[in-house]
């Protein structure tokens, strides 16, 4: 199903979280459209990881708005959920179960039902090789176990998929084929939002990003921005970093 969706699915304005006297996002501010592909980059400790939190609904805010899917995810947490895939960098899956079974057990807890011909073609562009669907996901690799989830996001047809560090531990193939599953969720019109510590790698894919030090917005543009690519420039910008993730 493709989506048309015209207003903002994440709206963050002057959001501020700390931990006790010490900030951890200071005035962060950013907007992601339908459609778009938006990068978080920062170094280790510049708050990536609590701003992800924020916006699953996990933290609230000290002060400023954090509206997805154009509810407070710590307030409303359900209307949230239900449009929302999260992709984490070690997907979590049932080893006893195989690879269709867990998309099966998976939908049963959201209320949805796919037949067995939706659930093979999720799996199959989500690069998941048939021979592995009936085997048990304890043997699957990172990769793999990735892939499983891609899939569920899709058969759940959500509006807004947020991934944690997406390429960490990936093959060059494996890569590859996240990479074409990020541009099919922009074609149908679903908002990707990538956190990484990686701008070169996440740089191909971004429509926009936010690079993040000490809790604040030190650089934003398109992901075509030269300063992604230039090993000068990067370092410039990861020298501010620092702080609590």
């Amino acid at each position: 199903m493709t989506h048309v969706e015209t207003e903002c699915l994440v709206e963050i304005d002057g959001l501020r979280f700390g931990y006790g006297a010490a900030p951890v996002l200071d005035g962060i501010t950013l907007q992601v459209a339908p459609g778009e592909v938006f990068a978080i980059l920062g170094g280790n400790g510049a708050g990536k990881s609590t701003l992800l939190q924020l916006m699953l609904g996990l933290l609230r805010p000290q002060s400023g708005r954090v509206s997805v899917l154009g509810h407070d995810p710590a307030r409303a947490p359900e209307p949230v959920r239900r449009g929302l895939a999260y992709v984490p960098e070690s997907a979590a899956v049932y080893p006893h179960l195989t690879g269709i079974e867990n998309l099966r057990y998976f939908l049963d807890l959201a209320g949805l039902r796919r037949d067995d011909e939706a659930i093979g073609a999720a799996l199959a562009r989500a690069g998941l090789q048939a021979s592995a669907w009936h085997r048990r996901a304890g043997g699957y690799s990172k990769g793999m176990r990735q892939k499983l989830v891609l899939a569920l996001a899709e058969l759940r047809d959500v509006r807004l998929v947020l991934m944690d560090e997406p390429g960490s531990g990936l093959d060059p193939d494996a890569d590859a084929q996240l990479a074409t599953r990020i541009a099919a969720m922009r074609a149908d019109g679903r908002g990707v939002v990538l956190v990484s510590h990686d701008p070169q790698a996440v740089a191909a894919l971004a429509d926009r990003f936010v690079f993040l030090a000490g809790g604040r917005v030190v650089r934003s543009g398109a992901g075509t921005d030269s300063a992604l690519q230039d090993a000068a420039s990067l370092r410039a910008l990861y020298l501010p970093a620092g702080g609590a993730t």
